[in-house]
């Protein structure tokens, strides 16, 4: 059966079975708001008006900051955009952005097929399979400064189980947190390693409301379990899967606490992201422009990211 058949006969299925059901003739009305929904809207207004004071103020109050050339204690002189030239040309911004991207790469898509892996094999009959759900959970429920003192009694010296293991099979001394590239694939692997769960729950989710006459459908058109896997799995959890990527995102952009605690961004700035940069910027080198000047600059791709990841919800047509 080819896959072009396997996706029309597809697509009938999801119109017959889709929750808002087969499309409307002449596209969708205009909705007018109800009596009882300006009411909700009128209890709502005091809830926002006070999320916009208390985030609203530390924006603004953040946006003169990095226009100014002060320290924590004095706000300095006005130097309009010379604190964001100067990251934006300065290589340890640049070097510390190109960790972020591969951090934020390795640690959404990593987590997220480890995390849909564990999600189809919890769906099958395995044996103490709610045990297995609580042990599988462990990682992202642990406190971060439990896992991360774990893993560097793990790795962190010659002495550690890990580098004493490599030695014996042959390896010589290995100091995963000391050189920069191994320090790298540690921090990495780690943030995988405390994330997937989150996916896992994620995906889990996902695949418990997809129906199941889309599976009968597809098995009666004789389609592969690899056909249904392309073209009935992903699609119908695709809506769950980009909302996945982008709260992935951005926790990984934001994680400080993996970093600091595991490497503190070391060895020689190798494991050293955006954030950490900007922390150290802030509270270390008591440069506050510059290094306010790298957060909002983190803000706006983040809002890229979240905004291209939002448009492919709406042109999958699955909102």
């Amino acid at each position: 059966m080819t896959s072009s058949s396997v996706l029309d006969s597809v697509r009938r299925a999801r119109q017959g079975v889709a929750v808002a059901g087969p499309g409307r003739p002449g596209g969708r009305r205009p909705r007018r708001l109800s009596s009882r929904g300006l009411t909700l809207l009128l209890f709502a207004v005091p809830a926002i008006l006070l999320l916009l004071l208390l985030n609203l103020y530390p924006v603004i109050y953040a946006g003169q900051q990095s226009l100014r050339d002060g320290d924590l204690v004095d706000a300095g002189s006005f130097v309009g955009l010379q604190n964001y030239a100067a990251v934006l040309t300065s290589p340890e911004f640049w070097r510390a952005a190109g960790f972020t991207v591969v951090f934020t790469i390795v640690g959404v898509f990593g987590s997220w097929a480890i995390g849909l892996g564990l999600a189809l094999l919890l769906r099958t009959r395995v044996p103490a399979r709610g045990v297995l759900k609580v042990l599988l959970l462990l990682p992202w429920v642990v406190p971060i400064v439990v896992s991360s003192t774990s893993w560097n009694w793990l790795v962190a010296t010659p002495q550690s189980p890990l580098p004493l293991i490599a030695k014996a099979l042959g390896f010589g001394d290995v100091l995963f947190l000391a050189d920069p590239l191994l320090a790298q694939i540690t921090v990495c692997v780690f943030k995988v390693w405390v994330s997937f769960p989150f996916m896992m729950m994620m995906m889990s989710s996902a695949l418990a409301s997809v129906d199941t006459t889309v599976y009968e459908a597809s098995r009666v058109d004789g389609a592969t379990p690899r056909q249904t896997f392309r073209f009935v799995t992903l699609p119908m959890i695709a809506r769950s899967t980009y909302i996945s990527w982008i709260l992935m995102t951005i926790f990984c952009v934001n994680d400080f606490p993996t970093i600091f605690l595991l490497t503190g961004g070391g060895p020689v700035d190798s494991t050293q992201t955006l954030v950490v940069l900007a922390y150290t910027t802030v509270f270390q080198n008591f440069q506050t422009g510059p290094g306010v000047a790298i957060a909002f600059l983190m803000t706006l791709v983040l809002i890229v990211v979240s905004v291209t990841l939002y448009r492919q919800i709406r042109k999958a047509g699955i909102e």
